[in-house]
């Protein structure tokens, strides 16, 4: 299980501090209407400083990530699930809990719908609300016994080859021991946060976000033996570069591309944690739900075909 963060009572959220996909239509007027609405109902008012730079809000303090970090005691974010990921990664040293207001398409992490959002946030920094943990990956890039690269990843890590080359060649070892040689475009170490995203659509499992544990997710490999695994979250899970050209790493969106052969990279479960803040009676099956249509019937003409 993810370990316990106990989160500031209601009655002590004081700063609240608002992270905006500054680029979406029509955002302007939705930071607004919160920023509005939380300075009218006492609360000190704190804009992320990339947002700031970009939307205008008379009476928000500008902060960066480290300054909301330190003095803001809740953090609305508005955008999709990328603006998510982005902001998270940053706040996760701080143990800032996060409410996801959803600007984007999909959704999973950012799950308050824009319309009626006031009244949910009302509610939810009354104390009317659900929370939850999630974990995030560490991983590490090793040349030569030094690090080069290091970086957290809410979603996932993943290794791949590049757009016009051949199959990347990997060696896998889990605690030390011996797991696999594959021959693939690739190779996804995922969350259960991230079970939703690119390992999904690679034919990993779903899993709930509150299992320990890591889910490893072959991109169209050789041989079709080599099949996505789950391993407990206190693995550490290595990747050795053993052949291919132009293999790269991804942490999320940040790339380091042009691996070396027996260029390493050794992925764990950071000991830092998101927590995610919804609106109360909040389920993650009524999110899955929605967002994969599973709510919707084949129609009677489509099963008579």
């Amino acid at each position: 299980m993810l370990p316990s963060q106990p989160l500031p009572d209601a009655t002590q959220f004081k700063t609240v501090a608002i992270v905006g996909k500054y680029m979406a239509a029509g955002i302007q007027d939705s930071l607004s209407e919160i920023a509005a609405f939380l300075a009218g109902a006492g609360y000190r008012v704190a804009l992320e400083a990339e947002t700031a730079r970009n939307v205008s809000l008379p009476g928000a303090t500008a902060m960066t990530p480290a300054e909301i970090g330190a003095h803001a005691d809740v953090a609305i974010v508005v955008g999709g699930d990328g603006t998510m990921l982005g902001i998270a990664r940053q706040l996760a040293p701080y143990r800032i809990p996060l409410i996801g207001i959803n600007q984007g398409r999909l959704g999973f992490m950012t799950d308050i719908s824009q319309e009626g959002m006031i009244p949910v946030l009302a509610d939810m920094l009354a104390g009317k609300r659900e929370s939850e943990q999630r974990s995030l990956l560490e991983g590490t890039v090793m040349r030569e016994g030094q690090q080069i690269f290091h970086a957290l990843a809410f979603n996932d890590v993943v290794v791949s080859r590049g757009p016009t080359t051949g199959m990347a060649e990997l060696k896998v070892e889990v605690d030390g021991h011996f797991m696999y040689n594959q021959r693939s475009d690739g190779l996804i170490v995922s969350t259960p946060t991230g079970s939703t995203a690119y390992a999904l659509s690679a034919g990993g499992p779903l899993l709930h976000p509150s299992l320990s544990g890591i889910v490893l997710v072959p991109i169209a490999p050789h041989a079709l033996s080599n099949r996505p695994i789950v391993v407990p979250d206190a693995s550490t899970i290595v990747i050795e570069i053993m052949g291919g050209r132009d293999i790269s790493v991804n942490f999320d969106m940040q790339s380091l591309a042009s691996l070396r052969h027996h260029d390493r990279i050794f992925v764990r479960r950071s000991a830092h944690a998101i927590t995610f803040l919804h609106p109360q009676g909040w389920s993650y099956y009524d999110t899955l739900r929605e967002k994969l249509h599973w709510h919707e019937y084949p129609s009677v003409a489509g099963q008579l075909k």
